[in-house]
């Protein structure tokens, strides 16, 4: 066996992509073009850029390409590998680095920290998992006793930064009266949920997430919803797409994402949107995008609020600009996510919109710093928040 061939199946096998596990000749298709680098957010904060990878991976330097350490800056938002003109899964050969240099020895000091809170408190922030639903405690008209219901409409997977995160709290807040205005019944696990495994996955620590799928399987069966929804686009894809290939999900169990129950209930009449005019411009968020292939869903929604004008950013759609906020680049260099957003925040600018929304929570903290820090006016919702919006009464 060829020392190319046999360093891209060693590479493979760490790689624990599973749902789109590339081959070694996919990984041979490379023809160094540069499109990864050139759609990357963080190349330019990386000491070697994802082309340069690429190439040291073809030429079987697996300690050179471990030893640049410029996997760790990678944000994980798919332009890479959906720019790719030769369907080479880039992203999925990143992670397997981070998880080759991992087994191998190398491991970040804020990896390790992140595995051990993982660990013990079962989600990202460190915090009492028993304050999850710290969220609704401020909440003008109680949601009622949500915590654990039984023969609830949907199960509702809040998430780790909707849960602990109070600059967020208002998302899950607004989605919850909006599905309670448009007669849909909710369950939430409560301190039973944990971490969907996502930071883990994208760290290379696939191989360790399996306890946390394996409890919140337990703690949604135990529920009894056909029908899980999560307003996170991380959870979201976790659920939907890495969870089947760690254990076996209920049969008949549908998952979704907010924007689209939001999109049902507009569409069927059962929630009533106020007139609220307002020019807004939509940020793909790239879990829920390029990741996930949901486009239309949050379009659907913007075009049924009336008054409500959407004007599309520069990049859009499976060409939009990463936030910044993804694949546990925070936690190693705080200015690289900071400069990505703004760099995505100044389209927002451009485009003369009032309002920046998204549909996901990291996406508003992200967009939101960077607006702040611009010190510009443009609002940051999530789309739940601004649908809330036009429905609740002025004096709320």
């Amino acid at each position: 066996m060829g020392t190319l061939q046999y360093w891209t199946e060693e590479l493979l096998d760490f790689s624990f992509a599973g749902h789109v596990s590339p081959d070694p000749e996919t990984l041979l298709a490379c023809i160094q073009c540069g499109s990864c680098t050139a759609s990357c957010p963080t190349a330019n904060r990386m000491t070697l850029s994802p082309q340069q990878l690429m190439r040291l991976i073809r030429l079987g330097m697996r300690e050179e390409a471990v030893a640049s350490q410029a996997y760790w800056r990678c944000t994980s938002c798919s332009a890479c590998s959906t720019s790719c003109p030769r369907g080479v899964a880039i992203l999925d050969t990143i992670i397997g680095l981070k998880t080759y240099a991992l087994a191998h020895g190398s491991v970040p000091e804020d990896v390790e920290l992140l595995r051990r809170t993982l660990e013990i408190t079962h989600n990202v922030s460190g915090d009492a998992n028993e304050e999850r639903m710290a969220w609704a405690a401020n909440v003008p008209q109680p949601l009622g006793d949500i915590v654990g219901r039984r023969g609830a409409d949907v199960a509702y997977f809040v998430g780790c930064v909707a849960s602990l995160y109070p600059r967020a709290f208002s998302i899950p807040q607004a989605f919850a009266r909006t599905l309670g205005r448009g007669g849909v019944s909710i369950a939430t696990l409560g301190g039973d949920e944990w971490c969907c495994g996502y930071p883990l996955y994208n760290a290379g620590l696939k191989n360790e997430m399996a306890y946390l799928v394996e409890h919140n399987l337990k703690a949604l069966a135990e529920l009894g919803a056909s029908i899980l929804v999560t307003a996170c686009p991380s959870c979201y894809y976790t659920w939907k797409t890495i969870y089947p290939t760690v254990a076996k999900l209920p049969p008949g169990l549908t998952i979704m994402h907010s924007t689209h129950l939001l999109a049902e209930l507009l569409a069927d009449g059962r929630i009533a949107p106020r007139p609220m005019p307002r020019v807004v411009t939509y940020h793909d968020p790239c879990d829920l995008g390029r990741k996930a292939g949901e486009y239309e869903a949050p379009r659907a929604i913007i075009a049924a609020l009336p008054g409500v004008e959407l004007r599309e950013m520069a990049n859009v759609r499976a060409n939009a600009l990463c936030c910044g906020g993804g694949g546990d680049v925070k936690i190693f260099s705080y200015d690289t996510t900071i400069e990505v957003a703004r760099r995505r925040a100044q389209q927002a600018v451009d485009v003369g919109a009032d309002t920046v929304v998204s549909a996901c929570q990291q996406c508003k903290r992200a967009l939101l710093g960077a607006v702040q820090s611009m010190r510009q006016p443009t609002r940051v919702l999530d789309l739940a928040e601004l649908v809330w919006e036009t429905l609740r009464e002025p004096v709320e």
